[in-house]
């Protein structure tokens, strides 16, 4: 039965965290409430974030919302981050990380607040001043990654990026980054496939329903999605600090 909750895990997760990111606020604490060791959690879900991201970038991809020469500017920095995060992740204490976290986090959610200048959101081309913040969210998510998706999603917008075309590089940076953490994940001995598989599959599942349903909703929907979720996760983040639990 447990492969079935980890399927059901990944289609929830994916499904939120395609639209608004914070899928990972999501399955990690799912995981743990069912009783996982937590590298196995973390590698699985860098697994099933790798599959399931690749599918809904391409599905945009072939539907032209985003030029495939600007996604390039982005995944070398996002691989190199997700490389380096997951190396990194070992050297890290677990309050140090959720703080780092957190204060992302309240970033994030500050700048889904700004007002934009001259913009209807329209753009698929990335500014160089955005390329810095994909390498560190990059890292990031290769340490451990609950809200990079929120960060990017909140990062793009900003910069005047379509809501499609946010997506489709959020999901893009992240197969990378993820890709970058699996690698190591993998040769440190944490990356478990009888749980990362369930897992996966359910969140291919849940991205490719995400991405079909995306062109409908409103700016004020995604708005409300990102900033909702950005909220959440903080408290969250702070729970976790103040009770000392994963």
């Amino acid at each position: 039965m447990e492969w079935l909750w980890l399927f059901g895990i990944g289609i929830v997760a994916t499904f939120i965290g395609t639209l608004s990111g914070s899928g990972g606020l999501i399955n990690v604490p799912a995981m743990i409430l069912l009783g996982l060791p937590i590298h196995s959690i973390i590698s699985a879900n860098k697994f099933s974030n790798m599959l399931s991201s690749f599918s809904s970038f391409y599905v945009l991809l072939r539907r032209k919302e985003l030029a495939f020469k600007e996604a390039m500017k982005t995944g070398p920095i996002a691989l190199a981050g997700g490389i380096l995060g997951g190396l990194f992740a070992s050297s890290l204490s677990q309050q140090s990380l959720q703080l780092f976290a957190g204060g992302m986090l309240i970033v994030a959610l500050g700048l889904s607040f700004l007002k934009k200048k001259k913009t209807n959101y329209s753009s698929r081309i990335v500014p160089s001043r955005a390329l810095p913040f994909v390498g560190v969210i990059g890292w990031y998510d290769g340490t451990f990654g609950p809200g990079q998706a929120t960060l990017q999603m909140n990062l793009f917008r900003h910069v005047g990026i379509s809501y499609l075309a946010s997506i489709g590089l959020t999901r893009f940076n992240t197969f990378l980054s993820c890709t970058g953490a699996v690698v190591v994940y993998f040769f440190s001995g944490h990356l478990n496939m009888m749980i990362a598989i369930p897992l996966a599959i359910g969140s291919i599942t849940g991205a490719q329903i995400s991405v079909r349903i995306a062109d409908k909703l409103t700016l004020g929907q995604v708005n409300w999605l990102l900033r909702s979720m950005t909220i959440l996760l903080i408290f969250q983040v702070c729970y976790s600090i103040f009770t000392k639990q994963f």
